[in-house]
């Protein structure tokens, strides 16, 4: 037991003088953590365009069960009630981090 008590405190001995250490102009380094957030907001983008046309699939797969009798209700609450989630999920976060770097940009894409 000693042995296992010793190696946590060794490890939060560490984390403590790391985070004690650690200079706090290297948080403000814009360029690190901009490109990190700029890499994860495309991320999230590109993921919720597959997810979006995954369950339009999983939507015609459920019309073609209604159409002969087959209507699976629990799937279908579940694949509409992810797809509201993530169509909101975008707007929650613009709205709570107060970025709008996340919010659906609708713009004429014919020009």
């Amino acid at each position: 037991m000693s042995k296992k008590l010793n190696k946590f405190a060794l490890i939060g001995l560490s984390a403590a003088i790391l985070i004690a250490s650690v200079e706090p102009s290297f948080a403000a380094d814009s360029s690190v953590f901009g490109t990190v957030k700029a890499k994860g907001i495309e991320l999230f983008k590109d993921v919720r365009d597959v997810i979006f046309i995954l369950g339009g699939f999983g939507l015609v797969g459920l019309a073609l069960g209604a159409i002969f009798g087959r209507v699976n209700w629990k799937w279908f609450g579940g694949l509409a009630f992810g797809l509201v989630i993530l169509a909101v999920a975008s707007a929650a976060i613009g709205y709570l981090t107060g970025d709008t770097a996340t919010t659906a940009d609708f713009a004429d894409t014919l020009t």
